[in-house]
């Protein structure tokens, strides 16, 4: 298989927060690039299109937008501030 991703991913195990309007739903990054990440979730179709994910161990909080989903996983890209 050849690999497409413009950077490359490593596997990590964080606790994040996808940002929901008012509310918001706790996630677990599975994989973690410069460019995006692949998301462990309940319930893929409630997630947004866009959103906010915070990463409070790093102190981040990164605006991104869904580019696939899969049962109980999102694919986001990350977007420029």
């Amino acid at each position: 298989m050849v690999e497409t991703r413009r950077a490359p991913r490593y596997r990590v195990s964080k606790i994040a927060t996808i940002g929901l309007g008012r509310t918001a739903s706790q996630c677990r990054i599975h994989d973690l690039s410069t460019t995006g990440a692949a998301l462990v979730v309940e319930n893929p179709v409630a997630i947004p299109e866009r959103f906010i994910l915070a990463i409070p161990e790093d102190g981040l909080q990164l605006p991104c937008h869904v580019v696939w989903r899969k049962e109980y996983r999102v694919g986001v890209q990350f977007e420029d501030p």
